[in-house]
């Protein structure tokens, strides 16, 4: 068999194709999803930290993956994406390895910090490298014409690992201790490089590289309408099981699932419309439906209202990135668009890092209504934003 594959020289229908490839995003989150769970209580309770360097060694992974995005979009445009997705699947690999020496080295638990933070950074570089790579490795096997359909298959396979990976964590910290986190995430990483391995690659572009600067720059107002319109989902994810209790409701847990559910439907059942409607068109209606169930979380009196609201926010933040992603990566040359693709994705990074603190801020007060208003707001500007760029940019033959 050619090792480089031309889109549509393969019998395969398209949506496996496109699977094969993103199967190893799911590994690599379903690694992140194990861990999210059991870090915080064993930094705090088995080793005795206090809750800011539990959310430090959690934050760790972010910086690196913010860090590194630059690296792993390059490395697809010149090195080739597949290269890029063995690189981040080591990197995950890694990870796991100093988290089983973290584990043994409880006894110890600054050399235990040490070690997990070490691991933490290798898991953020890893997940930056998996996630580029296998975006840009799936268009390169399928075709450029089907990029909202990778991109939209890759969320899913990340969304979907996180939901999985985090009770399966629970589960194995109980049953096997907190080692089994690390062995369990060394041996589906070696599973995943073992496949991934096997895949064949696909050529790279040819063509001048553009400085990173440059292309961030093509790709800001896109990221920027990303950042806006990721708020209402850093705040759902973060504060709805503080709304719901100040509220005396309870139900806050189903609600994060039937935002997960629509979320996950949506990519499923209207990923078409990327490709149908254009980039713009789609963000836009994405937004003003994410925008109608922010306001509606924010004006809530019943429980059933709040999930009424959380579920057309799911409905609209789901497409987001997909739409607006085809439109960034089109203002670079082909050569250059998995940088492109890592710069737009910084965007959500950045977002999702200080929704935290911001909304915290906002809701200090025990007043979450107002949070989900500024949410609202953002998802509104990202809008106007998008409206603004179609007019600009969308309408050129």
């Amino acid at each position: 068999m050619n090792a480089h594959v031309e889109p549509g020289a393969s019998g395969t229908p398209l949506t496996l194709r496109i699977v094969q490839i993103v199967l190893f995003t799911f590994l690599a989150y379903l690694v992140i999803g194990m861990q999210l769970a059991v870090l915080p209580p064993f930094v705090h309770d088995d080793l005795g930290f206090g809750a800011v360097l539990a959310g430090l060694v959690i934050s760790a992974q972010y910086v690196a993956t913010l860090l590194s995005r630059g690296f792993a979009g390059r490395t697809s445009d010149t090195a080739g994406p597949k290269r890029a997705a063995l690189i981040g699947l080591t990197a995950c690999a890694a990870s796991g390895l100093l988290m089983s020496i973290a584990a043994l080295l409880r006894g110890t638990p600054v050399a235990s910090v040490g070690v997990m933070l070490v691991a933490r950074l290798a898991l953020g570089m890893g997940e930056s490298c998996v996630a580029t790579g296998c975006i840009m490795w799936g268009i390169g096997s399928v075709g450029a014409q089907h990029t909202a359909k990778v991109i939209s298959w890759n969320g899913i396979a990340t969304y979907g690992a996180l939901a999985v990976g985090a009770p399966l964590g629970v589960v194995l910290a109980g049953a096997l201790g907190f080692a089994s986190i690390g062995v369990a995430s060394l041996a589906l990483m070696a599973g995943g490089l073992l496949l991934a391995w096997r895949r064949p690659a696909v050529r790279g572009e040819a063509g001048e590289r553009m400085p990173m600067h440059h292309v961030f720059g093509r790709v800001a107002p896109y990221g920027m309408g990303l950042a806006l319109g990721s708020v209402g989902f850093g705040v759902i994810a973060t504060f709805i099981t503080l709304y719901y209790a100040s509220q005396g409701w309870a139900g806050a847990a189903p609600t994060l699932s039937v935002f997960g559910v629509c979320f996950v439907g949506v990519r499923l059942v209207l990923g078409w419309t990327i490709a149908h409607f254009g980039g713009y068109r789609t963000a836009l209606v994405s937004l003003l439906v994410e925008c109608a169930g922010l306001i509606v979380l924010a004006t809530a009196g019943h429980a059933a209202v709040a999930m009424l609201g959380a579920a057309l926010s799911g409905i609209g933040f789901s497409l987001i990135f997909p739409a607006l992603g085809v439109v960034a990566v089109e203002r670079v040359s082909a050569s250059n668009r998995g940088a492109a693709l890592a710069a737009y994705s910084v965007f959500i990074d950045v977002a999702l890092g200080i929704t935290g603190p911001l909304g915290g801020w906002i809701a200090s007060g025990g007043r979450y209504g107002p949070m989900f208003v500024v949410a609202a707001a953002l998802s509104l500007a990202a809008a106007l934003l998008t409206a603004g760029l179609y007019v600009v940019y969308g309408r050129r033959p």
